[in-house]
């Protein structure tokens, strides 16, 4: 029962900051071509908001419509000015209009020739939401299952969960998928009066400009797709395990980082064995947060990990370990997990994407199996595992299964990617750029989403695919940035943790 609390806090927190921005947004529809009806956003001076009105199924336009929420920085030259940049952070479930108002953006180079535009998504945030039922949500499941009475139990949570969120949210919870993502995408472009679509996309941001391109090849001006998706990864296990060996490779990176830095809370120490001996302590139920004695489980743990990764915080992350490892309580600024919310429109979402079929616990078994054998230290990629068995009873189908992307008449696109990335692995976006005949910019670092990683080099070749649609010569590599040694962020990255 440990997770209850946390989920419930979590979705306390959500429910109250959604209802509070759905007042704050007006919900303003484009009638036509580049007529957003722009107001000053009640909670972010300097932004304004506006809203676009679409078809909740695209295929049936007279079935009822639904709400996409934008928020705009606009360019800060505007004798400069291009036009407007798309931005999407993520997730499924990121709220771009709550990253922009933040300060979300590229870097100084491209806020002075573009407008900054973030969008919710349907179903999310101040968009027509995807709703889900709090009783259902909070209710208490085994994430990881032990037997087939657990799976079972998993599989009725989900179906209970989806159930909950079709009920409430009407036919939206059944059109979350990324494909109409794509096509409000088209209904923005044409709203701001743009010609052709610039957009960056970070994580799962990157499929929605995939697709984008695969519907719209003649109405794309430049697609940054930053950390990609692979949606062309067929089944459970090739997803699962390409999952988890990103993320036991970055502790590679880590465990190699915290021995040639002394300023590592465990340098000198062998950090396999260390994490091998907590990861068992979690299997027996016995590994405890020293400050509130709470049990953290197999999966909390791989979440710590997980978490720490994108930045990378490894400094935090070989603080937090050597805590749990001595049992000492932390000081009060320390935090043993990173605040994530739960995001509700996740399995809508990832579920209508992507068909991974898990039939039984045999079956869910052998694959934690093997991705564990391939991932000693780390055991499972939290993120891999808790989008997989979410959509094990889900009631909903698969309207957007997988299948390899095919753009045709597209102009060129630009890929980029981190070498060594905990929930996108390079390996996806090699597949993205070999599907699209894209250019693959590699940053030969770590962490997600490689525009944001303090690399002029990275930076650069970006903002002069967005500003000239010039781009890096093909197989160009970036050199890593090492953690904790640049000045200052080129742009603040999204907060999204997630795909």
């Amino acid at each position: 029962m440990a997770g209850v609390f946390r989920r419930l806090v979590a979705v306390a927190a959500t429910v109250t900051a959604t209802t509070v921005l759905g007042g704050l947004l007006a919900a303003t529809p484009a009638a036509a071509a580049g007529s957003l009806d722009w107001q000053p956003c009640a909670d972010a001076p300097g932004v304004d908001c506006a809203a676009v009105t679409v078809p909740v199924d695209w295929a049936h336009p007279d079935r009822g419509t639904t709400t996409v929420a934008l928020a705009r920085r606009k360019a800060t030259d505007p004798q400069a000015r291009i036009g407007s940049v798309l931005m999407d952070p993520g997730g499924p479930g990121g709220s771009g209009t709550e990253e922009v108002k933040n300060g979300w953006s590229l870097s100084a180079e491209i806020t002075r020739r573009f407008d900054t535009v973030g969008f919710d998504p349907r179903g999310v945030g101040a968009s027509g939401r995807i709703s889900c039922g709090l009783e259902e949500l909070i209710a208490d499941h085994p994430r990881m299952p032990r037997n087939q009475a657990e799976f079972e139990q998993l599989a009725a949570y989900n179906r209970k969960l989806g159930e909950s969120c079709n009920r409430l949210s009407g036919p939206l919870g059944q059109f979350g998928d990324t494909k109409s993502v794509a096509r409000d995408m088209d209904a923005i472009r044409a709203a701001l009066g743009e010609p052709k679509l610039t957009y960056y996309g970070v994580s799962y941001g990157t499929l929605m400009g995939q697709q984008y391109a695969e519907l719209f090849p003649d109405k794309v001006r430049a697609l940054v797709l930053d950390s990609n998706m692979d949606h062309s990864q067929f089944t459970s296990a090739e997803f699962l395990l390409s999952e988890t060996r990103s993320v036991q490779a970055e502790f590679g990176e880590f465990a190699a980082w915290c021995q040639r830095t002394p300023s590592c809370a465990l340098h000198g120490r062998d950090i396999s064995k260390l994490t091998r001996d907590l990861q068992d302590k979690a299997a027996r139920g016995e590994l405890r947060d020293p400050r509130s004695e709470e049990v953290i489980e197999p999966l909390d743990l791989a979440g710590i990990f997980q978490g720490n990764f994108y930045g990378p915080s490894w400094d935090r992350l070989a603080t937090v370990l050597k805590l749990l490892a001595d049992g000492t309580a932390p000081g009060a600024s320390a935090k043993l997990r990173e605040d994530i919310p739960i995001n509700y429109v996740f399995p809508s979402v990832f579920c209508d994407d992507w068909r991974l079929p898990v039939h039984d616990f045999a079956e869910l078994e052998t694959y934690r199996r093997v991705a564990a054998a391939f991932a000693p230290d780390v055991k499972v990629n939290s993120l891999g595992w808790t989008a997989l068995t979410g959509c094990i009873g889900w009631p909903n189908r698969t309207s957007n299964p997988q299948h390899p992307l095919q753009v045709h008449g597209a102009p060129p696109l630009l890929v980029l990617s981190s070498r060594h990335d905990p929930a996108t692995p390079y390996a996806w976006s090699q597949a993205v750029a070999r599907q699209t005949g894209s250019t693959l910019l590699t940053y030969d670092g770590w962490g997600h989403g490689a525009y944001f990683k303090n690399s002029a080099c990275v930076v650069k070749a970006t903002d002069d695919y967005l500003i000239s649609g010039k781009l890096p010569a093909r197989g160009t590599h970036c050199a890593a940035v090492e953690p904790g040694t640049a000045t200052a962020l080129a742009a603040r990255p999204p907060s999204t943790i997630g795909f």
